[in-house]
Parts: structure tokens; sequence; C-alpha cells
């Protein structure tokens, strides 16, 4: 199946250093913003009272914010989750002497009085080590991923190819973490898992563009790094094209139909795949020609068999 049908070379690699250029960019925006704005890090990782009720009528938010406050919840934060009736209520972690049930029973009280049916569907609670804990954890996942990923590539394929892997994907994490610092979307378990995702997936297309490449470095009588390179990437154009589409199809009925649960994961995951995408054809491929890779770190060396010179002679 091919959605493009090329008769000649795309040249991909004529714009690298605009596209490089315009990733650094991007970069340094996302550390600026995760410095000045930080992360909105969700009670998985902050702790606190999650508590999720429901109205018999569609909720006034800003009403609810306005009792809240009025009564020692200035904290709270409040947003529809799932329907107009569906409130998701969070809370800062409170003195550990108080147990969740009393400060969910205390907010049933106060938001009774807006809506005396109200219905109190669940209750967490998450204490702040806890947090704390699931936060190193969660980025030390990410530094063994690509650490292991860096070892594995550089034994697949060639360490050159192992550097612009590891850089591409974590240009990936470091954008759609950004993404979500710049937009304040709330950053819980959920969204690392789906970071994690597409760091799979990122890596799933540069090892598949970093194959093609040395399969043609040893098959292209061509001597020009560049040109091997463009032409490889062409190649995989299709694949990569229509493995990105599908995925996005699926990815875009999640965020408009999934609900408010996995809103953020399906957020985190569309920024992923394009960014993955971008960075598999422009990232890895480019930082491995500015580290100087060439046809000949890729041709196996021949090794002359014990003997040879004498089967040789007459």
């Amino acid at each position: 199946m091919q959605l493009l049908n090329l008769q000649s070379t795309v040249r991909f690699m004529s714009v690298r250093n605009i596209a490089m250029a315009f990733s650094g960019l991007l970069m340094l925006a996302a550390v600026v913003s995760m410095f000045t704005k930080g992360i909105n890090f969700g009670l998985d990782f902050t702790g606190g009272t999650s508590v999720e009720v429901s109205f018999s009528q569609p909720a006034n938010l800003a009403e609810v914010r306005k009792v809240l406050a009025e009564n020692d919840f200035s904290d709270a934060s409040v947003q529809l989750y799932g329907s107009s009736t569906e409130v998701l209520v969070r809370l800062a972690p409170r003195e550990s002497s108080i147990k969740a049930e009393v400060i969910g029973n205390q907010l049933i009280s106060v938001l009774k009085t807006v809506d005396p049916q109200i219905v109190m569907r669940s209750i967490e609670f998450v204490g702040p080590s806890v947090g704390e804990d699931l936060k190193e954890q969660g980025g030390l996942a990410m530094l063994t991923t690509l650490i292991c990923i860096l070892i594995y590539v550089a034994f697949r394929f060639e360490w050159r190819f192992a550097v612009g892997a590891v850089l591409a994907l974590f240009h990936d994490v470091l954008l759609t973490v950004g993404l979500f610092s710049v937009l304040g979307l709330e950053f819980d378990l959920t969204i690392l898992a789906a970071i994690l995702a597409v760091i799979g997936y990122s890596l799933n297309d540069t090892i598949v563009v970093s194959d093609r490449i040395r399969e043609n470095f040893r098959k292209v009588r061509i001597d020009d790094t560049i040109e091997i390179v463009d032409i490889s990437l062409t190649q995989t154009l299709n694949r990569t094209l229509i493995t990105s589409l599908t995925t996005i199809l699926v990815l875009i009925a999640l965020f408009v139909w999934g609900g408010q649960t996995i809103h953020g994961f399906a957020t985190a995951l569309l920024f992923g795949i394009f960014v993955g995408t971008y960075s598999s054809v422009y990232i890895a491929s480019s930082i491995a020609i500015l580290m100087g890779i060439s046809k000949e770190d890729l041709i196996p060396v021949e090794v002359e068999k014990e003997g040879a010179e004498f089967d040789a002679m007459p």
C-alpha cells in the first residue's frame, strides 16, 4: 500500500540545518516554560485528595469555586469530569491526622449548599511521600529507557546512530513535557505512560529508517552519505505516513470521544506521534550525518581466512 507514488528522491537533508535550528528553539522554549511556569503535576505526584461528585443538574463551576473558597477550600481545583453534571475536586495535601473520608464529608457538606442532591462518586488520597517516590521512579524509568536504547542501537547498528536515536527521543520527551507546561495541563501517571509509549513509537520509526540507511550503504554504489540518507528516507516515507496516520485516527477518536479521564493521555500521544515522526526523519539522521557517519562505518570488514594465501598459489 502506498499513499505517495514517488518517482524521485525527496531531498529531506537539504533543510536539515533549518530543521535542527527549529527544534533547538522549541526545546529552549520548553525548558524556559518548565523553569518559569513549572509543570502542573497531578495528585499522583504531589499527593492530596481527589473527590468525584455528581450534581443533579449541570454544575456552575464558578459558583462551586466561590463556595469552596468561602469555606476554607480556597486551594481546591474544580473541573468537569466527563459530563456537565460530573465534577472533579482536587485538594492539596492536608494535615496527616485528617483522614480522606473526613475531608470528603466536609467537602460534600459544603457542596450541598449548592446542590442538596449532590452525590459523592469516589474519593482518593495520595500521600506526599508517595507522590515524590512516584516522581523519582518515573524520571528514573525514562532515564533507564534511554540508556538501554543507547546500548541496543549501538550494538545493533553503529554508535553514531545510537547517539542520534537517543537525542531524537530526548527531543520528543522534552517537547511533549514542554507542551504540558506551556498549556498548564495536568501531568499525572497516565501522561507518563503516554510519554513512554511515545518513546517506543519514535524508536520504532528510527530503527526502521536506520536499518534502511545501513542496507543502502551496503547496496547503493554511491559515496555521498547525504544522498544515501535521502534515498533511505524516501523509501520508508510511505511506511512512515501509513503508520502515523492510522495511529493518529485512533488517537483523534480517543481525544474527542474518550472522555476527560484519558483526554490528557490522548493529547500527549497525539503530539508525541507528530514530533516522533518528525524527529525520526530529521533529528536522528541529521545527527548521524553531523557526527560523520559513512559507508565504511557500516560495511562489514572482510576477514581473510587462515591459509587463504596458500590456496591462491598455483
